[in-house]
């Protein structure tokens, strides 16, 4: 018996998942609530900051809050991990997506241990990975 492949379209599924974004986006505004998504990029790569532009096109088609802190390519950890706490205590943001690669003075790991896993976007937060395999 021979197999066959099944074809899967990536854009349907895309505009599927959108609309059902849609929706409940358009319920919590019903309830006066605007989901907020903080975006972090630190430098300038190229590749990141193309993925950045479409995240926050992807968010004003939605009716998403989008919040982008572009930050130069000599920050500091610290300078870094003080911005991830304003975003974790501010109640305007419900995600945080921290573009990825870091410059190479950043440790990843602690700033990804920083980020409130509620609001941990990528699911890179252990605590999220750990909901993921289990």
């Amino acid at each position: 018996m021979a197999k066959t492949a099944k074809i899967i379209d990536g854009n349907k599924i895309a505009q599927a998942i959108r609309a059902e974004l849609g929706e409940e986006i358009a319920a919590l505004a019903q309830r006066g609530v605007t989901p907020g998504l903080a975006v972090v990029l630190v430098g300038d790569n190229p590749a990141s900051e193309v993925y950045v532009r479409m995240k926050k096109k992807a968010c004003a088609e939605l009716g998403v809050a989008s919040f982008s802190h572009e930050l130069p390519k000599s920050c500091t950890e610290r300078r870094l991990l003080n911005l991830i706490a304003r975003l974790n205590a501010n109640p305007a943001v419900h995600g945080i997506l921290v573009q990825l690669p870091l410059p190479k003075q950043i440790d990843e790991d602690k700033i990804l241990l920083a980020i409130d896993p509620t609001k941990d976007v990528d699911g890179f937060h252990p605590v999220n990975v750990g909901k993921m395999l289990a």
